[in-house]
């Protein structure tokens, strides 16, 4: 499985992005998906999750009301809409795939992960 993230950049505070990330493979739709972020000098840190079975979706309380995770199983593709951005949300931003894995906030509940795209909010 191949992950590859797009969508970040450079964004004023109050500001909005999507991110995207596209995955290889044809069984895309049994895949569990999920966000994290790693600003620097910090560790990785799950930003948001949506399940294969169901689509329920989890977000870490950080950016619930702010951000919402979404997916699309005929494009392969799973969304990060962020709204009403805050400088404190700058980092690196990685996707993750389980395979057939149960919603997880774990780094290690994901098995493949993307290069990362970079999400800077100035304030």
């Amino acid at each position: 499985v191949q992950l590859q993230a797009s969508g970040g950049g450079l964004v004023q505070a109050g500001g909005s992005l999507r991110l995207s990330c596209a995955a290889s493979g044809r069984t895309f739709r049994y895949y569990t998906m999920g966000w994290f972020r790693q600003a620097p000098g910090k560790e990785r840190e799950f930003v948001a999750g949506i399940n294969w079975q169901d689509g329920s979706t989890y977000n870490a309380d950080s950016v619930k009301g702010r951000f919402t995770i979404s997916r699309d199983n005929a494009k392969n593709t799973v969304y990060l809409q962020m709204i009403s951005l805050k400088p404190e949300d700058t980092a690196v931003y990685y996707c993750a795939a389980g395979p057939f894995r149960r919603l997880s906030s774990r780094t290690d509940g994901y098995d493949y992960w993307g290069q990362g795209t970079q999400v800077t909010v100035s304030s």
